[in-house]
């Protein structure tokens, strides 16, 4: 397991030195890193290089899912790759060839860095798989997989950033390129950074989804002449392709099933399409809670997969939550990361080498987590009637209005943080900055004009890029595992871009085309049924086996001096007041994941 660094600096003995401090596996010898690229070994990862090609040099994490592609792409564009090309090297080699273009033409997880004519380039997949982050220092670029090594860089001498602090208890993760770490910023999905060595940076959008309903034609929800069985019919051979580009060569697949129709589908897919042993994982927190395991089960009876049931007790959860936060580059406050950690090791004792998920079908084909900002939209009564052509103030109000629909700490703040946190902040930029750009889209070409599909923008691009896929991967690389996500395919999110709205949120029918292009595959009782989601007993944990884990870390020492939150409302909050029940439980567990990763990455 590895991830990897790269470096560009004024002499490539700099660029070695500025490597090794960051904890890089740096050789004597000038070509023996390449010119200011390392592994850094130890670290949970699928890094490889450096390599060369087309006179470049380059090192990254990359999986790709459409090789055949690629290497027909170049082999008729007059420069064929060897045939036991690695993936970063052939994704180097598009690169080298096409450009930006060249990259948009892979489909897998990746984070690319590319010692190119004198610069360093920075390239992340279309969706955000794979993280990448950099910052300058000492006339240096540096970047790297892993957001350690930059905390390690003595040059940088990083510390918190405030701001994202306040990001962080509004979404329950970081939602744009702002780390916790002042000075270091993560490359966003779909783009290539261009560092320059005179310290500039210039940005390229290789791929943004875009609403393309009848092929542009501007029908509005109508949109398109196609019958809504084409959209379904379309999306089942996509589904299909997904899947099958995602499972490994001739092995079994694991796939972690909830019981919901996404992780269903992508089951009853794989057991389909894979000529080897399907193995499904679900997650159990006691008989006496509600769960999904009658429909999980039911699932894995139908599908014929290999089935295993993990339970998750509060102790062990309170025993490993602080390993699992130390795993990830950014904290994320879902209390599903022990549960998700301790299911990757059981897949990894298993055997099987990559597993699935359906994550993805909520942000992509219009789950519920739209219908509070949808009901809003119809209440505001300003009569705009969710046009893009709003007044500024009823937009910022939209927002705003989002923000809350997270039911987080956004509208806590001023309770939660201390006095000199708050004056801190008052200069700093807002949250509203992330989601501006899908709500208030600027006029382009392609640009989402529907409600939904701005709230379905803003979800990929934000929690998907940013909480959804970056926590599978950094938790399943853990066990040497490759997590991958099939709902997340970039023609599928294409399509679904391309799909009249009225087909993803059909009358009171959440995700209906979706649904319908796998009908034929489940139970009616698994695609018809309610979500209700996975009920995660966090107000029993807190009181229970984490009260006095979260009594010692949040109103200890270290807590105290760094002086981010009151103790008055941190006490009342784990006494169950303060708040309104239940949510405390979830706006307490916010707070103990950032504590617990401050503490992880020493930051003060």
């Amino acid at each position: 397991m590895a991830r990897f660094c790269a470096c560009l600096a004024a002499t490539p003995e700099r660029a070695r030195s500025h490597l090794a401090a960051m904890g890089a596996a740096v050789r004597d010898g000038s070509g023996a890193t390449g010119p200011g690229a390392a592994l850094i070994h130890g670290e949970p990862g699928h890094a490889t290089g450096p390599f060369t090609a087309c006179g470049r040099t380059a090192v990254g994490e990359v999986t790709l899912h459409n090789r055949p592609e690629l290497v027909a792409a170049l082999a008729r564009s007059g420069a064929p790759s060897p045939p036991d090309c690695p993936d970063g090297e052939l994704l180097l080699r598009c690169w080298a060839r096409f450009g930006a273009a060249g990259i948009g033409l892979a489909e897998g997880m990746f984070a690319l860095a590319v010692h190119d004519d004198g610069d360093l380039v920075l390239i992340r997949d279309h969706v955000g798989a794979r993280t990448l982050f950099y910052a300058r220092a000492d006339g240096t670029w540096a970047a790297s997989s892993s957001l350690r090594a930059l905390r390690r860089w003595p040059a940088l001498g990083t510390g918190l950033e405030l701001a994202a602090v306040r990001s962080f208890l509004t979404f329950a993760y970081l939602p744009g390129e702002e780390t916790l770490l002042r000075g270091v910023r993560e490359v966003l999905p779909g783009r290539c950074l261009r560092l320059a060595g005179d310290g500039t940076v210039t940005e390229e959008h290789y791929w943004e989804p875009e609403e393309r309903i009848g092929h542009g034609s501007g029908e509005g929800y109508e949109g398109g002449d196609a019958p809504a069985e084409e959209y379904a019919l379309r999306l089942r051979g996509l589904l299909e392709e997904a899947t099958a580009r995602r499972l490994p060569d001739a092995e079994a697949v694991a796939v972690l099933l909830s019981g919901g129709v996404d992780s269903s589908l992508v089951t009853a897919l794989a057991a389909k399409l894979h000529a080897h042993p399907v193995h499904t994982y679900s997650i159990s927190f006691g008989d006496e809670l509600p769960n999904e395991l009658g429909y999980s089960g039911l699932v894995a009876t139908h599908c014929r997969t290999r089935h295993r049931v993990l339970s998750v007790s509060g102790a062990a959860v309170a025993a490993r939550l602080a390993e699992a936060a130390a795993l990830l580059d950014s904290p994320v406050g879902d209390p599903l990361t022990v549960p998700n950690l301790m299911l990757a090791e059981a897949v990894a004792a298993d055997g099987p080498r990559v597993v699935l998920n359906g994550e993805g079908g909520d942000p992509v084909f219009g789950g519920p987590k739209n219908l509070p900002m949808l009901v809003y939209e119809m209440q505001r009564g300003d009569g705009a009637g969710g046009s893009t052509e709003d007044a500024v103030g009823a937009a910022d109000t939209r927002e705003n209005a989002y923000l809350r629909s997270y039911r987080k700490c956004f509208t806590d703040l001023p309770d939660l943080l201390t006095a000199d946190a708050l004056d801190a902040l008052a200069g700093l930029p807002h949250p509203e900055r992330f989601i501006t750009p899908y709500l208030r889209p600027e006029p382009r070409d392609g640009r989402m004009d529907h409600l939904l599909n701005q709230l379905l923008h803003c979800n990929l691009r934000t929690k998907g890029a940013h909480h959804i896929l970056t926590k599978v991967e950094r938790l399943t690389a853990s066990q040497g595992v490759q997590g991958r996500s099939p709902l997340f395919d970039r023609r599928v999110v294409d399509h679904a871009f391309a799909t009249p709205p009225r087909w993803k949120l059909n009358g009171d029918v959440e995700k209906w085309v979706l649904k319908e292009a796998v009908r034929d595959l489940l139970p009616a009782t698994v695609v018809d049924r309610p979500k209700s989601g996975m009920r995660v007993p966090v107000q029993q944990w807190l009181g229970g086996p984490l009260r006095e884990l979260a009594g010692d870390l949040l109103l200890g020492r270290e807590a105290r001096a760094r002086g981010l939150f009151r103790q008055d409302t941190v006490r009342a909050w784990m006494k169950g007041r303060g708040a309104l029940l239940p949510r405390q439980g979830g706006k307490l567990w916010l707070v103990l994941t950032l504590e617990l990763w401050l503490r992880a990455y020493d930051v003060t």
